[in-house]
């Protein structure tokens, strides 16, 4: 195992840290621990799954499972800052909010918004974080020496202005960095990405369903619109498509759910939307909250 490198405490610090400058650790300094924006969760792949429009992944680190989704917004990239495809067998980094809410199942699962495949051959590290104005991470443990020449853009790959770096989270590849307290780097590449936003930190949702969707949800004409499959699916329903919409089934329970219509099937009785299911995104269609809240309940 790559060991972590120094102060790395609680954070997403991702491969082997080398030195190049021999200067000693701070003296008299007190180490005060803080919280990072980001948790981080390693180890191999050994499942994958299809779901609609995702992929849902099983990973074990020491005879513990955990699955996690991958979606067309999940960020992807090994050590150097290459876009990379996930396969069974690699060593994965997932970097997950900290206080995100998370469905209460076993294995646990995560929506990780970062994913990094961490490899053997390379001395490269990997920290996923915020930054202040002086470019010190939230967890107070890497500062970055930047200058003009430092590579910093954003997920499209235009560039960003280090005096912007404050406004986004941000994944840093660097190699070597300094003994001292926080520990410093040059960065070979930074990439930045929005920041979670405050209506996504704290919905008005159950902290399970918040844990299944992450940032998948959209509004509309004042209602939130979540995706219908993979919330039934992860609160045990089977789900059948009807064409241009879905049966969902449970023991006893049965609804059916036209896109486009605001009256639905619950068992014999109807009952009526607000605002009817739509495809809000390709092949995923979206229905009020308080329907699977019904689901969850």
């Amino acid at each position: 195992m790559k060991k972590i490198a120094p102060l790395a405490l609680s954070v997403l610090l991702l491969g082997t840290a080398t030195t190049y400058a021999d200067q000693p650790t701070t003296e008299g300094t007190e180490e005060v621990e803080k919280a990072g924006t980001f948790v981080q969760h390693r180890g191999n792949i050994t499942a994958v799954e299809e779901r609609e429009n995702a992929k849902l992944f099983t990973a074990e680190q020491a005879g513990n499972l955990f699955n996690f989704y991958v979606d067309n917004k999940t960020l992807v990239f090994d050590e150097h800052g290459n876009e990379v495809e996930l396969k069974m067998g690699d060593t994965i980094s997932l970097s997950i909010y900290a206080d995100q809410p998370m469905i209460l199942i076993y294995p646990p699962q995560y929506a990780p918004p970062v994913v990094i495949v961490e490899k053997d051959d390379t001395a490269n590290s990997v920290k996923v974080a915020q930054f202040d104005e002086n470019f010190l991470s939230d967890d107070g443990n890497l500062k970055l020496n930047l200058n003009e020449e430092s590579v910093i853009v954003n997920t499209k790959g235009e560039k960003v202005s280090a005096k912007e770096l404050k406004n986004y989270s941000a994944i840093v590849f660097y190699g070597p960095t300094t003994k001292s307290i926080p520990a410093q780097t040059a960065p070979e590449k930074i990439i930045v990405f929005p920041k979670l936003d405050e209506a996504v930190e704290n919905p008005e949702m159950a902290s399970e369903i918040q844990g299944i969707i992450g940032e998948d949800y959209k509004e509309v004409d004042g209602k939130i619109m979540v995706p219908l499959r993979i919330v039934a699916e992860e609160l045990g329903f089977k789900v059948t498509s009807t064409g241009n919409g879905a049966v969902i089934s449970k023991n006893a329970l049965s609804y059916t759910i036209t896109r486009g219509e605001k009256t639905y099937g619950h068992n014999r009785a109807l009952k009526h939307f607000e605002v009817a299911p739509a495809l809000l995104e390709e092949n995923k269609t979206y229905v009020e909250y308080e329907f699977v809240e019904q689901l969850l309940n």
